[in-house]
């Protein structure tokens, strides 16, 4: 099945948000947890290492989610594949 112009530009835009979101998701992850551990301050009654880990982390991911769905639905609109159309 050959694609058009217009699916290549909708399936570019779309691995360019995943490629994004996933370097986010990475870096929240791996590289600012791994220097989190050598902050050493109080938050919230708590070391602010654990705080990132446990609460700062689940609230990127879950930032990243919203704005994932939110962007492909907008997306999906513009070039008329939303859910709900025909074809």
């Amino acid at each position: 099945m050959q694609l058009t112009a217009r699916h290549q530009e909708y399936w570019s835009k779309n691995l360019r948000i995943t490629g994004l979101l996933l370097a986010l998701w990475f870096s929240v992850t791996f590289v600012l947890l791994y220097f989190a551990r050598d902050l050493t301050f109080s938050f919230f009654g708590w070391p602010f290492s654990f705080w990132v880990a446990g609460q700062g982390a689940l609230i990127v991911y879950c930032l990243i989610i919203w704005y994932y769905a939110r962007y492909m639905n907008k997306l999906d609109k513009e070039y008329g594949v939303s859910e709900g159309e025909s074809s």
